[in-house]
């Protein structure tokens, strides 16, 4: 492993030092994201939002010189590890990124930590892994998310739902990381705050048939089910099980089960339910619909402006130390993300290079009012949304 991480820090020591004279250097940064497996419908706009923040900075000719910034895609699959883990390891042998956007599901990417980016010493930024377990995980500080914890969404979600009136709920969960550490981190807070969990159980991902499950749910009974699952997957599966029994015909989603589909699939017949997902109502989040429009993709899709803060931040680090070797610009990541600084929002990257370059501040506010704490922690801004006449509507923000 000593060899590939001299290997990696040459390769991006060549890229700072590269000739001038019209010859453009290259950065290259992978996008590790689920384009097979059950968030396929979610990951199309988050990779098209950190590709787009790449060729802003391109196109300002300010990064490190007029560097080129390259995109380099590579599947996680979402729930296979291994397949997530080989692939992280072709980015930085074969591909020779100076950096990660990603992973996606908390799984893969804590796998891709552990097995791949520490040991090669890679800067990681995920938009979307949210387990709380990822708070505590070894980085050695090369790790970070643009998307709060779900022990944050655990909290929130218990909010959201007491201020309905909401005390009995039943629970299910898709069987990984995501979707157990989510269960327990909203099991807590909700029976803290006075509710009760009839059942939490797990399901699998895949299934044909959900009957069974939702036989269990039924029997537990509660004013809503709460899916904490994927909209592709195996959380929609539990729903149409549970709509066509007659078990259920409200329902609460976490961020993992936000998306068209929703609306696609379902429409009308689940009015009255209720969920919510990372977001902001901060300027940079009206600027990340616009730009999205323009480039040809939904900017209010799930992690969307997560996947653009993280680009983003990845670039600014660099402009930062000057380089474009993880080692010498993992400790700006937290300077150009939070104060003090200009405030820098989606659309403003080659203003927050320019004042790098000339050795001023950025405070890097971007599509989600980015402010990292702790350990490279989100702070964390939430979008409640209902279900009324089939359409996805905004409630508010928190």
């Amino acid at each position: 492993m000593k060899k590939l991480l001299t290997a990696t820090a040459a390769t991006a020591l060549m890229a700072t030092t590269a000739m001038a004279g019209g010859h453009a250097k290259e950065v290259k940064l992978g996008i590790i994201f689920g384009f097979t497996g059950p968030i396929e419908s979610l990951t199309p706009p988050m990779a098209a939002a950190a590709e787009l923040a790449m060729k802003e900075a391109t196109d300002s000719g300010l990064l490190l010189d007029a560097a080129k910034v390259t995109p380099i895609r590579a599947d996680s699959t979402c729930i296979d590890s291994g397949a997530a883990t080989a692939a992280a390891e072709r980015l930085i042998t074969s591909d020779g990124v100076n950096g990660i956007v990603g992973g996606d599901c908390s799984g893969v990417t804590g796998a891709i930590l552990s097995n791949v980016a520490l040991p090669n010493g890679m800067v990681m930024i995920s938009p979307s892994a949210t387990s709380p377990a990822l708070s505590t995980a070894e980085d050695n500080g090369l790790f970070f998310r643009t998307a709060p914890s779900d022990a944050r969404q655990g909290v929130v979600m218990t909010e959201v739902l007491m201020e309905q009136g909401v005390k009995e709920v039943a629970l299910t969960y898709t069987n990984n990381d995501y979707g157990k550490g989510l269960a327990d981190s909203f099991q807590g807070a909700f029976e803290a705050a006075g509710g009760t969990v009839t059942i939490s159980a797990a399901h699998e991902d895949g299934k044909a048939d959900y009957s069974a499950e939702v036989g269990a749910l039924a029997a537990a009974g509660g004013e809503k089910l709460v899916i904490a699952g994927y909209v592709d997957q195996g959380g929609s599966g539990v729903m149409r099980a549970a709509l066509d029994s007659g078990a259920f015909d409200s329902f609460h989603f976490p961020d993992g089960m936000y998306g068209a589909k929703l609306e696609e699939n379902f429409g009308s017949e689940i009015d009255g339910s209720t969920g919510q997902l990372p977001g902001t109502d901060s300027p940079g989040a009206g600027t990340m619909v616009e730009m999205g429009e323009a480039n040809g993709f939904d900017g209010t899709s799930s992690f969307v402006g997560e996947s653009y803060d993280a680009a983003a931040l990845i670039m600014l680090a660099m402009q930062a130390a000057n380089s474009s070797a993880p080692g010498d610009y993992a400790g700006k990541v937290m300077d150009v993300a939070n104060a003090p600084g200009e405030k820098i929002y989606p659309g403003e990257l080659a203003k927050a290079l320019q004042i790098l370059k000339d050795g001023g501040e950025v405070d890097y506010v971007g599509a989600t009012a980015v402010e990292l704490i702790g350990g490279g922690e989100s702070a964390g801004n939430y979008r409640q949304y209902e279900i009324k006449d089939g359409k996805i509507t905004t409630v508010k923000f928190r």
